[in-house]
């Protein structure tokens, strides 16, 4: 499993218009052979702040998504451009239940 996480920043009147242009991009990658889980949600707690998180059976499903960014349709109508951001990729070596 890999697992994919970082962050955005934007300008915080603009978080909510961010995060919703994402949401084709989300579906389309949920639909993707390997991806568990994909997520970007606006931080409870800082405005101007949105939160990443994927989960990918694989190293090789993840690098066929990223294959595939370059040839995805575009979202229609002006696009919120983050004014910084960090992604990280995480290699995962076991999983077990905390609760």
């Amino acid at each position: 499993m890999v697992i994919v996480g970082g962050w955005f920043t934007v300008d915080p009147g603009e978080r909510d218009a961010f995060i919703a242009g994402q949401a084709d991009a989300i579906r389309r990658s949920r639909a993707e052979q390997g991806c568990i889980e994909y997520v970007i949600a606006a931080d409870p707690v800082e405005p101007g702040r949105a939160v990443l998180f994927e989960r990918w059976a694989s190293q090789a499903d993840l690098d066929a998504h990223l294959a595939g960014l370059s040839s995805a349709p575009k979202a229609d109508g002006p696009q919120v451009a983050p004014a910084a951001l960090s992604i990280v990729v995480y290699d995962v070596s076991g999983e077990r239940t905390l609760a």
